[in-house]
């Protein structure tokens, strides 16, 4: 799972421009399934038949990162850059970073001033992402542009998934965990698959744009008729001594299953199958209720004539950030519920209100 993991985090995808991703889960998958196709914006969208009737179920994360573009180049060879997804101006200073560019990625940093000159600044100061910049060493804007920059060239944070303390504790850090984590999950439910008999179909989707308003799964479950849906994301535990965590979803105490965000009010019959799976299988997991998130689930539950939509969530430090920490315990619990719950479908399974 970790080099599963370390190989998709390392992937340069942010929103709109996750071509490497689409390209390698298409191919990493291919056997897993009976079609793969990677639709007109970039959605992977997989299908995989079981061995008896049954109901069809979407299951879905989304490829993309948060990451940044390219908005001008400075004559001295700075780049000024816009932000793609959600990010948090207090973090960007200093911050490595990589631009994408037709022949290759670059490694570039996010300037700030020598703690030197602090004392005449104010240092309480947050600087808005429009007066950062990003240095690529390059001496000139001729030099930026011989090196391969153009405007509108995608960036990502430069970090790499790794191990957190050490092999004893179970958790990683790392960018791009939000949603490659989800992805994982997903693959490795197909993969579980290849042995075992369940009901119904499979729909797999790999969602492209989420972190800029869900807009892959908009287009992609408007074309597929299904029973149910689950969308697998990362979801900020509030388990750190910051004033605003009210500790009610924490790090390594299993998955979430999702009660309400903004984007969805978990479908209830989803909801409670998910629960009841859980505790007969016992996995470990915890109630969701964050109205400061959303994710694919609320795009897939309003499509067509409306999907019964249920989350799980993998728990999450530092979202948003190029050090997002999750617990691979909770990502193996993950895992098991989700592939329980569709090993679990038959005939008469149903998901009305």
């Amino acid at each position: 799972m970790f080099n599963l993991l370390k190989t998709l985090t390392g992937l340069h995808g942010p929103c709109g421009y996750e071509q490497p991703v689409s390209y390698f889960i298409k191919d990493y998958i291919k056997d897993m399934v009976d079609e793969v196709v990677i639709d007109p914006i970039g959605n992977v969208i997989a299908t995989r038949k079981g061995s008896q009737p049954g109901p069809k179920i979407i299951v879905t994360a989304h490829m993309d990162e948060i990451g940044f573009i390219v908005k001008k180049i400075e004559n001295n060879g700075l780049i000024r850059f816009e932000k793609l997804g959600g990010h948090d101006d207090r973090i960007l200073l200093a911050q490595k970073v990589r631009v994408r560019t037709k022949s290759g990625e670059l490694l570039g940093v996010i300037g700030t001033m020598s703690a030197h000159f602090v004392k005449f600044d104010d240092a309480s100061k947050v600087r808005n992402h429009r007066q950062l910049y990003i240095d690529i060493g390059a001496k000139s804007k001729e030099d930026a542009l011989a090196l391969g920059v153009e405007i509108g060239s995608p960036i990502t944070w430069a970090t790499e998934l790794d191990l957190l303390g050490n092999e004893h504790t179970g958790r990683v850090v790392g960018k791009g965990l939000d949603d490659r984590a989800g992805c994982a999950v997903v693959i490795k439910l197909l993969e579980n698959l290849q042995n075992q008999a369940f009901a119904g179909e499979v729909v797999a989707i790999f969602t492209v744009q989420e972190e800029v308003g869900l807009r892959g799964a908009q287009v992609a479950a408007r074309n597929i008729e299904v029973d149910v849906a689950i969308a697998i994301d990362t979801t900020a535990v509030s388990d750190t001594p910051e004033e605003t965590m009210d500790q009610t979803l924490h790090l390594g105490e299993g998955t979430g299953i999702k009660i309400i965000d903004f984007s969805l009010i978990a479908h209830p019959t989803v909801k409670e199958t998910l629960i009841t799976v859980a505790k007969e299988k016992e996995i470990r997991f915890q109630y969701e209720v964050f109205p400061g998130i959303g994710t694919d689930g609320g795009a897939v539950s309003l499509s067509n004539k409306g999907i019964p939509t249920g989350v799980l969530s993998i728990p999450s430090r530092y979202a948003h950030s190029p050090v997002e920490v999750i617990d691979l315990d909770d990502l193996q619990a993950t895992i098991n519920l989700l592939t329980s719950f569709v090993i679990n479908l038959n005939q008469k399974s149903s998901f009305s209100f």
